[in-house]
């Protein structure tokens, strides 16, 4: 793995500063790194640069944009080995599974490289005839972007593409626990001749000041933000005095429904697929397993079957499937909520153990509905499994939760699965589908998931605001005799 940049990268520059951070690797806790530490005084440069910035890129053509983002992609690429590296090393991330997120992030920069040269605005037929009506479409302005370290490069990359694509200009807050990655993609803006200002990154270890200091500011326009929902609460009235434009992705606890005329065998393996990849630390990763009564004991037998070969440990080694959660932290809520369930008297079918940071897949069984598991997003590799006897239940429980991302469900009778996928209250429904995010689709929830859509046209729609021109035209001049 090569180096990476560890300074601020503000208006075009690399600013060293003489606070600093320490990043520790969850795959080996030996490994440290320091990194600059931002804070009000760098934040006020980066509004100042971006200010600027914003001014020229906005007036770009968007064929100029498409073909730095078209070189942006082609880079991020020809490092992906090095980036897929880079996140395993600073979030834990199995490598396999980091290298599919590099082929997310460069699919995105390549799509939103190509949908800004389709941002089209309307004519509007006039009542009057020296009236000429038109809708523009502008970018809305400085976007300040908060990113989270479960998807270091992919989730800044479905960020900041679409708002450098619509025109705007984005300073970036990535997670103190992944700061490198966003480092290193914005020295690829760099090679890709990506103008000073338009993208900066501002790592730091205390991020509160700053964000109010940007969400005060008027010279942000729009806020974008993926992380917890209590964050993303406090976000939103910071951007209240300014009106701030908003998206919000935040918390997910995306429940599946297998009925019993599901595909087991193809229903355990996504629904495996579904919770443990990332070790569960994804909002869209299922949180709550209901069965079918009449299938439970023959689809609980083959869902141990499949944890059963699932590998946990070192997230550099090639079969691995399960590495390390990102903190001791995380670890200690997969204890809580573990223990909470076992007071309560649920039953382990498997799993419990950890070993560091590593935490083995677990499934329990006859949990009590005040669970914390059922209430709380969980974020490791800990699922529990109840059944239904009826669609009306199995939509009950599946809504019974103040969010609304994802949510997931095996059946093979195709007029069930429209009931059940419009009766869902979620922005996210995967029919005999498992990974159902791909970039041309919209990305987000409704309740305390958020507000707002990432991917797609409608995430490009994100960062532009219309403009209606009314334009009257002179009189005709009077013929000549």
């Amino acid at each position: 793995m090569d180096s990476a940049p560890t300074s601020a990268f503000m208006d075009g520059c690399w600013t060293n500063i003489e606070k600093q951070f320490v990043v520790r690797s969850p795959s080996n806790q030996q490994a440290v790194i320091e990194v600059s530490d931002c804070g009000l005084p760098e934040a006020e440069q980066a509004l100042q640069a971006t200010t600027r910035a914003f001014s020229t890129w906005s007036r770009t053509t968007a064929y100029q944009r498409s073909d730095i983002l078209r070189r942006w992609a082609e880079r991020i690429q020809d490092q992906a080995e090095n980036l897929a590296q880079r996140i395993t090393w600073e979030m834990g991330k199995p490598i396999r599974q980091s290298r599919s997120e590099i082929h997310t992030a460069v699919t995105l920069a390549r799509w939103y490289g190509e949908e800004c040269k389709r941002i089209t605005g309307e004519s509007l037929p006039s009542q009057f005839p020296d009236k000429r009506l038109q809708i523009w479409k502008v970018p809305v302005g400085p976007v300040f972007a908060i990113t989270p370290w479960n998807s270091p490069v992919s989730m800044v990359v479905r960020k900041i593409a679409p708002a450098l694509a619509a025109g705007c200009t984005v300073i970036l807050k990535p997670d103190e626990q992944t700061p490198t990655c966003a480092l290193r993609l914005a020295e690829l803006w760099a090679e890709a001749e990506g103008p000073a200002g338009t993208l900066q990154v501002l790592p730091s270890s205390d991020p509160a000041p700053l964000a109010e200091r940007m969400m005060a500011d008027p010279r942000i326009a729009k806020l974008s933000f993926t992380g917890s929902t209590s964050v993303g609460q406090k976000l939103y009235a910071q951007g209240s005095s300014t009106i701030k434009r908003l998206s919000l992705e935040l918390g997910g606890h995306a429940p599946v429904l297998v009925f019993a005329d599901a595909d087991i065998d193809a229903a355990v393996a996504m629904t495996i697929q579904a919770k443990f990849r990332y070790a569960g630390q994804s909002c869209v990763a299922a949180n709550r397993l209901y069965v079918e009564d009449a299938i439970l004991p023959a689809f609980t037998a083959r869902y141990l079957e499949a944890i059963s070969h699932l590998k946990v440990g070192d997230p550099f080694a090639e079969d691995t499937d399960i590495g390390p959660l990102v903190s001791e932290a995380a670890v200690q809520k997969f204890k809580a909520q573990l223990q909470d369930a076992l007071d309560r008297g649920a039953r382990l079918l498997c799993g419990g153990d950890t070993q560091g940071l590593c935490c083995s897949p677990t499934l329990l069984a006859d949990l009590d509905p005040q669970s914390r598991i059922f209430h709380e997003e969980s974020f490791s590799p800990l699922m529990p499994i109840q059944e239904f006897r009826s669609e009306a239940e199995a939509v009950a429980r599946a809504n019974d939760t103040p969010y609304g991302l994802a949510a997931y469900l095996w059946t093979r009778d195709l007029g069930r699965a429209y009931r059940i996928a419009e009766a869902l209250q979620c922005g996210i429904v995967g029919i005999n589908d498992g990974a159902p995010a791909t970039p041309q689709a919209p990305f987000g929830g409704s309740k305390l998931s958020g507000l707002g859509t990432e991917g797609g046209k409608w995430g490009l729609e994100e960062y532009l605001q219309l403009r209606y021109v009314s334009l009257r035209l002179p009189e005709e001049p009077s013929p000549s005799i």
